[in-house]
């Protein structure tokens, strides 16, 4: 049994399965909105800020 997960851009119940193209999203359109997200850095994956080893300067 496929399990239902939410759509992570409108969180329409949604089967995984491989029935479903667009897992784990509910549509072509929710998956190119998320897609639209990411390009405009909507999104962002969150770095550490680590000195340069030349520089000698601690990060801030």
């Amino acid at each position: 049994m496929a399990a239902i997960v939410a759509c992570p851009t409108c969180a329409a119940e949604v089967e995984w399965s491989p029935a479903n193209p667009f897992r784990p999203f509910c549509s072509e359109r929710c998956k190119l909105i998320d897609l639209g997200a990411w390009a405009d850095e909507r999104y962002r994956v969150p770095v550490k800020d680590e000195p340069d080893p030349g520089s000698g300067n601690p990060p801030t």
